[in-house]
């Protein structure tokens, strides 16, 4: 299985990048330099090329250049077996002094960011995802979510409108506005919405389980066993879709004064939390040792990415931001491997670019400082 390469990458206003245009040629690459140089800034602009807001969840505004026009573009050239498709993700200010995004695949701006689903799956790992496991649940329901989102592209929008009828069921419940016709259609759409963004949550933890236990004892990082808990407590999991719809629907209908008086929802996926497991010492991931959690999450950020391509059919770009630093040699170079067996591209960051010496010809190296890439042959 193979997918295409990200081959070009122009960026315009972005970060601390005013201007910049350079072209990879290889499954791997690293950009070395030191702390505050752009490095990260270059996975951010990539991560922009799916929907959301990227890998640090920023602004646009945030994004957009001190000192430049306002907005920012990013801009990508993707190169395979059927030619070249040039994506580009943008945002431009409106008069009221707004960033709207817009998304370009070919010169088309249909289909909005759900689109780039169709041409490229990204994954990423950052370094402030190490507390993943010991922060709290509303972090790991985003992490679950987009792993959902990269093999389901409906999800997103699933769980935008679960949010927006709940927030509107909160504000009725909150005014004491207690129109039964208008509560009734708002819950029916949580509960049909809330079991469907449940449902693929759970097939998306199975499945990944799955894919993990693929690797076997013997791989260089641990086994998480994954279990969803909170969200809903059905009688029966089991149980017909339609029966399910109908027992949050009627569930939601007598919680109406008790979530009257909590100011909120009590019941509903987003209450969900993902609880991690070292399989090997059957031990919560949060009661682990540092290292261990780094592991387990490498780990399952790699059985996510095979199952993204599985499913898919198009292997992922991988992100790994400071990905090599804690890592001994011999994990080092067995991670280089099994993120170039799965037929993606990798691009990977680091302080010291003699960590990546090991992926030798096989990885573009350029050297990050000041906003400023130089490219050269070997680490």
């Amino acid at each position: 299985m193979s997918a295409p390469l990200v081959s070009s990458l122009r960026l315009v206003d972005f970060r601390n990048y005013a201007s910049l245009g350079t072209r990879f040629e290889k499954p791997f690459v690293v950009f070395s330099g030191e702390n505050g140089a752009g490095k990260t800034n270059l996975l951010e602009a990539l991560s922009l090329l799916t929907p959301g807001r990227g890998l640090r969840r920023a602004a646009y505004r945030e994004v957009a250049r001190v000192g430049g026009t306002g907005g920012f573009a990013v801009r990508t050239t993707l190169t395979g077996e059927g030619g070249e498709t040039e994506v580009a993700t943008f945002a431009r200010p409106g008069e009221d002094g707004s960033l709207s995004r817009v998304v370009r695949i070919d010169d088309t701006e249909d289909g909005g960011a759900d689109a780039l689903l169709d041409v490229l799956r990204v994954v990423w790992l950052t370094p402030a995802m190490d507390g993943l496991f010991t922060g709290p649940a509303g972090d790991r329901r985003r992490f679950l979510d987009r792993m959902v989102l990269s093999v389901d592209p409906a999800h997103g929008r699933r769980s935008l409108d679960y949010e927006k009828a709940m927030r509107g069921r909160n504000r009725l419940l909150g005014e004491a506005r207690l129109d039964e016709v208008w509560l009734s259609g708002l819950e029916a759409q949580m509960a049909e919405l809330g079991v469907a963004i449940h449902r693929a949550r759970a097939e998306l933890v199975s499945r990944l389980g799955a894919e993990a236990t693929r690797a076997g004892a013997d791989a260089p990082f641990p086994t998480a066993d994954l279990q969803l808990a909170g969200g809903y407590d059905f009688e029966d999991p089991s149980a017909a879709l339609p029966d399910l719809v109908a027992e949050v629907r009627t569930r939601l209908a007598k919680a109406r004064w008790r979530d009257r008086a909590a100011g909120r929802t009590l019941e509903g996926p987003h209450r969900g939390d993902l609880l991690v497991t070292h399989r090997a010492k059957a031990m919560p991931a949060e009661k682990s040792s540092t290292g261990e959690q780094k592991a387990l999450l490498i780990g399952l950020v790699l059985a996510h990415a095979g199952l993204v391509a599985a499913l898919s059919g198009l292997p992922p770009v991988l992100l790994l931001d400071e990905i090599a630093a804690h890592l001994d040699p011999g994990r080092r170079a067995a991670l280089f491997d099994l993120v170039g067996g799965l037929g993606g591209q990798a691009f990977m960051t680091g302080t010291d670019a003699a960590l990546f010496e090991a992926l030798g010809e096989r990885a573009d190296h350029f050297d990050v400082s000041d906003g400023r890439l130089a490219c050269r042959t070997s680490p």
